[in-house]
């Protein structure tokens, strides 16, 4: 018989290299060839499926080989069939075929003749073919059924109990589950998985453009003990622990695509809640001309970026792409020439000639204790994930003072807020307005689908009270507003892209700053002195057609408003749109 790794090569599946790296993660990972392969993206489950029929001359079934309506099995309980991936295909008096991923399994084949005392041959099916059939045997249940199997925890002490969640998450339809989970958020392009649990049953939602969509074929709700404990393994979390919050990090390669998730649990009335934070390193866009700047904006902030010390901010709330503007800057500076070193909490992508440190809190490795040691490691630019703290505030200032360029994020929801943000950190305004150069605040806006968006006319009301006479080219009088269609998921939005507010420390600033002027008093001061609003941003990116104003107002309705707009201009998405007409 020959090895599965030669008819893999022999039909030009894979390389001898391939073969070899291969074995090489085997010795970590323990498993088969097969799915260490698979695992692996070197071969699709198709091709192992087929090349282990050919090597055991056991046959293969494909999709459309399935029976329409499941088959009557009463001899075998649903989650026998679950926990081994086996379905029945077919019974008549000669025997019963089933379809499994794994039929050379001797144990299945015994066990299931035993429970059925009937002649039984099972052949080769593919684990999604499997699954999707187990799915629609398990909707035919009964509720009492359904019972039986979420009232399997019952009577069991702690120690049971956990010990039965190790085995559920180590068995192969959970495992199937939660990889079904990271994979349809790859196919949606999703930052964020949320998996949920209500009184209602399981809720799963995915966050797309930084939109939530909800999921109407949801897991049930009995499964969610089994799903956390999956995700908690996965993530190195202690599974015995569910009664306080965690946070854990689950790298894996899917469709091609090298997966970072950053994976957070909580523990709710329902059960344990659970958000995953897609990061694709495949697709991160390090060059600051593609991160949605305006030229004005990008030409400051360039300009900023090329000073030889100082502090650089990028505020706003999690998930408006602070991290990927600060990476970008890197990327843009001369990495050969200049010593840079970031420290992070995580470190989400690599880059090139970068040194780059990641936060351990367990071991006391805190942003504030890194950074005073990498001052001894004679830096040109520091970059800080965050600055959480005062101490950390106060050694990035200092850093500053003595000839360092200092890149940090903050959560402020304005460009000005980052200023009384220090202030309430226990930073001096002296020092304030001699370290700092600058704040960038940032927003992502959704872009529309080019496939389906549409002009529509202005109005001169809707001109005024918009205020986009300013940014409306001589005869222009139409934008663009989304539709829908196949393409965007008839959402008619496809991507998304930034908005920007810059706001610079000028000396007229500084008088400002050092009179204590609060959070508006600065906007309203860098107002006069020219500087372009969120809003204002955004309202060019209208214009031009890359997003609708419906999108813009959704983001920045405060900012809006406190442009001196009208009331209306900020109060609703649906107000917005009639208004244009």
């Amino acid at each position: 018989m020959k090895k599965i790794g030669e008819l893999l090569i022999e039909a030009g599946k894979v390389s001898e290299r391939d073969i070899e790296r291969a074995l090489l993660a085997q010795r970590e990972m323990g498993d088969r060839l097969g799915q260490v392969l698979i695992k692996l993206g070197l071969v699709s489950e198709l091709d192992m499926t087929q090349a282990l029929s050919e090597q055991l001359e056991i046959p293969m079934l494909s999709a459309s080989d399935f029976p329409e309506e499941p088959v009557a099995l009463p001899e075998i309980p649903q989650i026998f069939l679950i926990s081994n991936g086996v379905v029945p295909v077919s019974r008549t008096e000669q025997e019963v075929l089933f379809a499994a991923s794994a039929p050379q399994d001797p144990y299945l084949c015994k066990a299931l003749g035993m429970a059925i005392d009937a002649p039984v041959r099972v052949v080769f099916g593919l684990e999604g073919d499997i699954s999707k059939a187990l799915e629609a045997r398990e909707e035919n249940q009964t509720s009492s059924e359904d019972d039986e199997f979420g009232d399997q925890f019952s009577g069991q002490s702690d120690d049971e109990f956990i010990e039965h969640l190790k085995d559920l998450a180590s068995e192969a339809p959970v495992i199937r589950l939660v990889n079904q989970i990271i994979h349809r958020a790859v196919d949606m392009s999703a930052s964020d998985i949320h998996i949920e649990p209500f009184e209602d049953g399981l809720h799963l939602r995915y966050r797309v453009d930084g939109v939530l969509q909800e999921q109407p074929d949801s897991p049930a709700a009995s499964l969610a003990p089994a799903i956390a404990s999956r995700v908690k393994l996965l993530s190195g979390m202690n599974i015995a622990e569910r009664r306080l919050p965690q946070d854990g990090r689950i790298m894996t390669r899917v469709k091609g695509h090298e997966l970072d998730l950053r994976v957070s649990t909580i523990p709710t009335v329902h059960g344990e809640s659970i958000v995953m934070r897609v990061l694709d390193r495949e697709s991160i866009r390090l060059s600051l001309p593609d991160m949605g700047f305006s030229e004005d904006t990008l030409a400051r902030y360039q300009t900023l970026l090329a000073k030889p010390h100082g502090v650089l901010l990028v505020t706003g709330p999690t998930g408006s792409g602070k991290t990927t503007t600060l990476y970008a800057s890197l990327a843009s500076l001369d990495s050969d020439r200049l010593k840079i070193i970031t420290v992070e909490d995580p470190v989400e992508y690599q880059l090139q000639g970068v040194n780059q440190i990641q936060v351990q809190s367990q071991i006391e490795l805190t942003f504030a204790r890194s950074l005073r040691s990498i001052l001894r490691q004679d830096p040109d630019i520091i970059m800080i994930g965050e600055m959480r703290d005062t101490e950390t505030a106060q050694i990035g200032v200092q850093s500053a003072l003595t000839g360092h360029l200092v890149l940090s994020t903050l959560h402020t929801n304005t460009a000005a807020g980052a200023i009384t943000r220090l202030e309430d950190m226990g930073v001096e305004r002296y020092l304030i307005t001699s370290s700092v150069n600058g704040v960038l605040a940032q927003r992502l806006v959704r872009t529309l689908c080019s496939s389906c968006k549409e002009p529509v006319e202005l109005s001169e009301v809707a001109v005024r009270k918009y205020n986009l006479q300013r940014f409306l080219p001589e005869g222009q009088t139409t934008v663009f507003q989304a539709k829908g269609c196949d393409h965007c998921g008839h959402t008619g939005y496809v991507g998304r892209t930034s908005i920007h507010e810059l706001f610079l420390l000028d000396d007229e600033m500084h008088r400002v700053i050092m009179e204590g002027a609060d959070a508006t008093t600065l906007h309203i001061t860098a107002r006069r002195q020219g500087m372009i609003t969120l809003y204002e941003d955004g309202l060019r990116k209208v214009v031009q057609g890359l997003t609708s104003l419906e999108e813009v107002m959704r983001i920045t309705q405060d900012q809006s408003q406190d442009d001196g707009l009208p009331e209306s201009a900020g109060s609703s998405d649906a107000r917005a749109g009639n208004a244009i007409a």
